[in-house]
Protein backbone atom coordinates (compact mmCIF):
# COMPACT_ATOMS: atom_id res chain seq x y z
CA UNK A 1 0.00 0.00 0.00
CA UNK A 2 1.51 3.37 -1.11
CA UNK A 3 -0.46 5.92 1.06
CA UNK A 4 -0.91 6.83 4.71
CA UNK A 5 -3.91 8.67 4.10
CA UNK A 6 -7.51 7.37 5.20
CA UNK A 7 -9.49 10.22 3.96
CA UNK A 8 -10.86 10.29 0.35
CA UNK A 9 -11.36 13.29 -1.60
CA UNK A 10 -13.61 13.77 -4.85
CA UNK A 11 -10.21 14.32 -6.93
CA UNK A 12 -9.83 11.05 -5.76
CA UNK A 13 -12.80 9.88 -6.51
CA UNK A 14 -12.67 11.32 -10.38
CA UNK A 15 -9.51 8.98 -10.77
CA UNK A 16 -10.72 6.23 -9.41
CA UNK A 17 -14.39 6.39 -11.37
CA UNK A 18 -13.40 8.07 -14.63
CA UNK A 19 -16.31 10.72 -14.07
CA UNK A 20 -15.94 14.63 -12.90
CA UNK A 21 -14.65 16.30 -10.25
CA UNK A 22 -18.52 17.84 -9.57
CA UNK A 23 -19.80 13.72 -9.22
CA UNK A 24 -17.14 13.13 -6.54
CA UNK A 25 -18.26 15.69 -4.46
CA UNK A 26 -21.83 14.23 -4.61
CA UNK A 27 -20.72 11.12 -4.14
CA UNK A 28 -19.39 12.12 -0.66
CA UNK A 29 -22.06 13.84 0.37
CA UNK A 30 -24.27 10.49 -0.55
CA UNK A 31 -22.17 8.65 1.64
CA UNK A 32 -21.68 10.74 4.09
CA UNK A 33 -25.90 11.10 4.36
CA UNK A 34 -25.67 7.25 4.10
CA UNK A 35 -22.91 7.01 7.13
CA UNK A 36 -25.15 9.84 9.12
CA UNK A 37 -21.91 12.00 9.01
CA UNK A 38 -22.11 15.84 9.36
CA UNK A 39 -20.62 18.48 6.84
CA UNK A 40 -17.67 18.78 8.33
CA UNK A 41 -16.49 14.95 9.07
CA UNK A 42 -14.63 12.85 6.53
CA UNK A 43 -15.13 10.28 4.79
CA UNK A 44 -12.83 7.48 4.76
CA UNK A 45 -11.48 5.40 1.86
CA UNK A 46 -13.44 2.15 4.04
CA UNK A 47 -16.73 3.98 3.76
CA UNK A 48 -16.05 4.91 0.34
CA UNK A 49 -15.34 1.12 -0.48
CA UNK A 50 -18.33 -0.48 1.13
CA UNK A 51 -20.52 2.31 -0.03
CA UNK A 52 -19.82 1.58 -4.02
CA UNK A 53 -18.36 -2.22 -3.56
CA UNK A 54 -14.65 -1.45 -4.65
CA UNK A 55 -12.26 -3.39 -3.35
CA UNK A 56 -10.08 -1.43 -0.90
CA UNK A 57 -6.98 -2.35 -2.44
CA UNK A 58 -7.91 -1.64 -5.34
CA UNK A 59 -9.39 1.85 -4.52
CA UNK A 60 -5.53 2.46 -3.00
CA UNK A 61 -3.72 1.77 -6.11
CA UNK A 62 -5.13 5.43 -6.99
CA UNK A 63 -4.81 7.11 -4.33
CA UNK A 64 -1.71 10.09 -4.68
CA UNK A 65 -0.56 11.79 -1.72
Amino acid sequence: MNTKRICIYPKDIQRITGRSERYGRTLINRIKAANLKGKNQFVTISEFCKYTGIAEEEVRNYIID
